[in-house]
């Protein structure tokens, strides 16, 4: 639909751009991942796991984005976060 095209326009760009920060942030944990391995620190820190959930929950809340949603979405990108973390320091 013609009507839609310039929404959907819109919508393909921000998921660009979701897509460069998603592998901006992977490549962050790449690093990580060394240091922690070079360190001796697990791939799993809970507290953090916590922090990190719960700030972006609150984040989400305060601009009209459900907090629920967030936890889940970033419980997927922790775990998979972690995996890759996991995976490049022999543990997988």
């Amino acid at each position: 639909m013609e009507l839609l095209a310039p929404y959907r326009r819109r919508i393909d760009d921000l998921d660009d751009q979701i897509m460069e920060l998603f592998s901006q942030r992977f490549q962050v944990i790449r690093e990580v991942a060394q240091l922690k391995s070079k360190h001796g620190v697990p791939a799993v820190l809970q507290d953090r796991v916590d922090e990190v959930r719960e700030r972006n929950a609150e984040t989400g809340k305060l601009k009209g984005v459900d907090p629920e949603f967030v936890r889940r979405l970033y419980t997927l990108i922790i775990d998979e976060s972690c995996e890759l973390e996991d995976r490049l320091m022999g543990n997988l």
